[in-house]
């Protein structure tokens, strides 16, 4: 059976990665419809490559570029929120939901049509929103596959088991660059040392989210919405060669772990396969007897207190993940810029989480999240003019 695939975000690391396992599979696997930021020249180069009969990215000025690029290719395209509502109506089996940040939500949502797989990686959809994505998915008959390695080791770890069956999942971390700096070290990190992840190539938010451990937050709070859990369930470990990407414990105390490579065109290639398993070359299979020794620790939240304020978020429920997110994005985006230093990310998200009612409910649809998103960002921008925030 051949399945058409809208992808989201298909000129960064997730896009290339479902582009790969696309490109292996032509008798199954066909990309229909790409959607990226503001490169112009890079999604068209995405939009020929893949045979893609659609483009739109979502940088309204960029459009022009794009249909340039694109002339006489028999391409369509388009730019700016509804054409990237439009590419998203699409007919297709597959979305892959891939922009990063709480820019993918809106799209995601859109994405929530009956029979339709949705494969997860843009994980801001259900931290920001958790409770309507997956409300809505039930609704109209939605399937939604975790793209995220870790929730994906999860989900296929957990199989067919109740969650009822579920002690606790655990998500693994690398432990980013930082793992063995000291708090005065990480301190005076600087954006490209940050930006050095030790196992994958991603996009900047991603890994400044990584090396600060907010990214595993995030994790959590996904987890939570994705596998219905509380969240004494879920737990962290940090495991630098990143083989175990998650581990479930089981009421009667077994534990079953899902390893592969750091690579994610492993975790893309269950989502695309739906219900049969792809055909992946050689060199992406785990060979246990030459892998170094597998190794495990708690996380630090006193050198890591962005994952820590996570938690909180967590365990505080409501609207307090969604406040937690937009928050770190402008935090990421200050110290990228060199506006504030390394523990000014998890300063400023904490500086806006203690300035949020702790009974702000959790929103109901996209048009609420997106305005709690919004609230929070201007709350964020406003602390950033303090100077305790600035670089010294």
């Amino acid at each position: 059976m051949l399945r058409t695939v809208t992808l989201l975000g298909a000129t960064g690391s997730i896009g290339r990665s479902t582009r790969d396992v696309v490109a292996e599979n032509p008798e199954r696997l066909r990309i229909a419809t790409v959607v990226g930021g503001r490169d112009a020249q890079a999604l068209a180069r995405v939009a020929i490559e893949t045979g893609a009969s659609f483009a739109a990215l979502a940088d309204a000025s960029a459009g022009g570029e794009l249909g340039r690029a694109l002339a006489g290719t028999g391409i369509a395209s388009g730019a700016g929120r509804s054409a990237v509502l439009d590419a998203v109506a699409r007919p297709s089996d597959i979305v892959v939901s891939a922009i990063s940040g709480a820019a993918g939500l809106e799209a995601t949502f859109a994405a929530l049509t009956p029979g339709r797989v949705i494969a997860l990686a843009n994980k801001e959809s259900l931290v920001c929103a958790g409770a309507a994505v997956m409300g809505r998915a039930a609704a109209v008959g939605a399937r939604i596959l975790p793209l995220d390695s870790e929730h994906n080791a999860l989900f296929q770890v957990l199989g067919h088991e109740p969650i009822s069956a579920i002690s606790k999942m655990t998500l693994t971390a690398s432990g980013g660059p930082f793992r063995t700096w000291s708090a005065e070290q990480i301190a005076g990190a600087k954006p490209e040392q940050a930006l050095a992840h030790p196992n994958y190539a991603m996009g900047a938010k991603i890994t400044i989210d990584s090396a600060s451990m907010m990214n595993k937050g995030l994790e959590l709070i996904e987890a939570c919405f994705l596998f219905g859990l509380t969240p004494d369930q879920l737990d962290v470990l940090v495991h630098p060669q990143q083989i175990v990407h998650g581990l479930v414990t089981f009421r009667d105390g077994s534990v079953s772990a899902g390893l592969a490579l750091p690579d994610m065109r492993v975790a893309a290639a269950h989502c695309l396969g739906v219900d049969g398993r792809l055909d992946a070359p050689p060199a992406r299979f785990l060979d246990l007897a030459t892998t170094a020794p597998l190794s495990f620790e708690r996380p630090d939240l006193a050198r890591f207190p962005a994952l820590g304020l996570a938690i909180a978020a967590l365990a505080g429920g409501g609207a307090m993940p969604a406040v937690l997110n937009a928050a770190n994005e402008i935090a990421v985006a200050a110290f990228l810029a060199g506006h504030i230093p390394f523990p000014g990310i998890a300063g400023l998200v904490e500086a806006v989480c203690a300035q949020t009612a702790s009974g702000l409910t959790a929103p109901l649809d996209v048009e609420e999240a997106l305005a709690i998103d919004q609230d929070a960002r201007k709350r964020a921008q406003a602390l950033l003019s303090q100077a305790a925030f600035a670089v010294t």
